[in-house]
This record gives C-alpha cells, structure tokens and sequence, in this order.
C-alpha cells in the first residue's frame, strides 16, 4: 500500500528543463514520490544525477534499461502513477502524444496510465503559436491533458511572448490540488 502520492515527472529537451529540478525538489518537500523520467534530449541540458539527488531514485531513461526488479517499467509507472507531470512539455512530446505515438519511456507511460496527465508546456513563441502545435493540444485536452501554461514572458531566444512554462511553485500547487481530490 503506498503511503505517500506518487508523481511521475517526464523531463523533456528544453532549456526549462532546469525548472523540473525545482519541482522535483517541492514535490519531495511536500511529501510525493517522485519517478523522473527523462528523454535524451533533456539530458541535454540536466543531466540525471541532479534528478537522482532531488528525487531519491534512479532516473529512468529508456525502455530498455534494465528493470531493478523485474517488472515491466512503463506498466508498472503507469499503474503507481496517482498523476503524470510533463514538465517542461515540448512542441515534439505534444505531437507524439497528439499522433499516438508511443516511441520511448516516457511516451508509453504516458498511453498506459489511467492517472491524470499534466503538461507544462515550453517553446518558442512562434511554435507555440503554429496552427499544428495548438491543435495537437486542442486534441489532448478533449481527451482529458491538462494543461498549466504556458505564460507570457522573455523567452531563452530573446523574444517575448506566450511559450514560457509556468513557475515551479504554480505547477506544484495544481499538482497537489489535483492529488489531494484523487486521493
């Protein structure tokens, strides 16, 4: 029987990414277990020795790392999952979500679970903007994704517009709202 909710936090390749170790870390504070899993290109910009330190766990990676019990990871994740947290959400995840695509970890938790889905957007302005980036969330909301943000703001580029994820601490207090009704 768990005793504590369980988040799994999907880091996607964003320069926002830092922002996910932020939120590991209050997650943890306020008393989830956190499951990070992380894309490659994420590792691109944290590496997962940052999450593994946050979070206390080993970060999960691929498919096809080997289980530390034997179970089938993206099954088990998504069965544990009292909700699944994409933070920061790229224009790329979106779509492959949106298509049905399910081509790594994180993308078959995601199909798997039944727990709710959150995604904090974060992207340029202009992708944010294009006509396929918002109808592939458009098709994830009718299908019940939530969505926090994005916000307005300097964006990494230099520009400033829509496409800047939500602040730690705004998608930690929806995360916990979200948890303490499931629960």
């Amino acid at each position: 029987m768990k005793t504590s909710p369980c988040v799994v936090l999907g880091v996607t390749g964003s320069i926002a990414a830092f922002k996910a170790a932020h939120i590991t870390s209050l997650l943890r504070q306020k008393g989830a277990g956190v499951h990070v899993i992380m894309t490659r290109e994420a590792e691109a910009f944290v590496a997962p020795l940052t999450f593994q330190a946050l979070s206390g766990r080993k970060v999960l990676r691929s498919l096809f790392d080997p289980p530390e019990a034997w179970d089938i990871e993206h099954v088990s994740l998504a069965e544990q999952a009292d909700l699944v947290l994409i933070a920061p959400a790229t224009a790329n995840v979106i779509g492959k979500l949106a298509a049905g695509i399910c081509d790594d970890l994180l993308t078959c938790v995601v199909t798997a679970t039944r727990a709710p889905v959150f995604l904090a957007p974060a992207m340029n302005d202009g992708m944010y903007a294009n006509t396929i980036v918002r109808d592939n969330i458009a098709r994830l909301k009718r299908t019940g994704f939530e969505f926090l943000g994005p916000r307005s703001g300097r964006l990494a580029c230099g520009s400033v517009g829509e496409g800047r994820m939500s602040e730690p601490e705004d998608i930690v207090a929806a995360v916990l709202s979200r948890i303490g009704k499931k629960r």
